[in-house]
């Protein structure tokens, strides 16, 4: 016989891991119903900085040790994982290692900031055509970073190119120097600029997080929403996480803490300690779904 318990009960799980309750109304509402229907929740989280540690080299970038054991084992509890990031969707698969995972059968990784789609289920990519502002960029750049070579590194990402500046003697001096200039050029080129921790990228309009965020919400049904990031990019996020909850969808905007980027951390319903906090809160989860809905033998 099944056994009843509260799914918002802040005592541990059987498995051990404590389930930390959100600080605001609507997040507690938000924790509440994905608990009570996980089979109708989409969990989303952004990758650098949420599930895996900021680096000063991107490229040595990795998932949290810990973090796809943790996705596995939630992701046959929900209706969905998801991971949003601004890393070209090949990039962020293969950092990530969420390839050939058991459990992860169905995940979907939306690179680009939702421009690219990556599908575990057939292991392909759909990609538009590149923006031609970007190749215009590309060319320009040397000139624009003219003197500010020393320490500052550019990633390109193919639909997309990004200015690093964790590496400058002067990290966040430089960032500020640059970002009017890289502005400019991206503006001239039908192009935006995202700043990040430390990063300038630019990029083209009209995709951005919160619009990716909420197509796959909408595509599926979801009835409840959990969101996770940690940097400026994730803001747009935020915003479709609080539209949903305005039109009737319960959500829960998680923070990856860190003493870089403030206000994600003051809009969040629930600041955990970067992606070790991450890891934590997705295996408790998993472990208090599976005590508020056992199945059957």
């Amino acid at each position: 016989m099944a056994r009843h318990t509260d799914p918002t009960d802040p005592t541990p799980s059987p498995a051990g891991a404590t389930l930390p309750e959100p600080a605001t109304g609507p997040g507690r509402d938000g924790l509440a119903a994905l608990l009570a229907r996980p089979a109708r929740a989409l969990i989303a989280l952004d990758f650098d900085g949420t599930l895996a540690p900021i680096v000063p080299d991107p490229e040595k970038a990795r998932a949290h040790p810990e973090a796809v054991p943790a996705l596995a084992a939630l992701a046959p509890e929900v209706a969905a994982v998801a991971v949003i990031t601004g890393r070209p969707a090949e990039v962020a698969v293969h950092h990530g290692g969420f390839a050939g995972v058991a459990g992860l059968e169905h995940l979907v990784v939306l690179g680009h900031y939702g421009a690219e789609r990556w599908d575990a289920v057939s292991g392909e990519v759909s990609a538009p055509d590149p923006h031609p502002g970007v190749a215009a960029v590309r060319a320009a750049l040397p000139d624009v970073l003219a003197g500010h070579e020393d320490g500052t590194w550019v990633e390109d990402k193919g639909h997309a190119v990004a200015v690093h500046t964790r590496r400058a003697a002067d990290p966040q001096g430089t960032f500020d120097a640059l970002r009017d200039p890289l502005t400019d050029l991206a503006g001239r080129n039908g192009l935006i600029v995202e700043p990040g921790r430390m990063v300038l990228e630019l990029r083209p309009p009209g995709m951005d997080k919160g619009k990716a965020l909420s197509d796959l919400a909408r595509d599926l049904g979801a009835e409840a929403v959990l969101y996770a990031g940690d940097d400026l990019g994730d803001l747009p996020a935020y915003a479709a996480v609080d539209t949903l909850r305005a039109t009737g969808t319960p959500g829960l905007l998680v923070c990856s803490g860190s003493e870089e980027v403030t206000a994600l951390s003051k809009r969040a319903d629930l600041v955990v300690n970067g992606p070790e906090g991450v890891v934590h809160l997705l295996r408790a989860l998993a472990d208090r779904i599976r005590s508020a809905h056992p199945t059957e033998d």
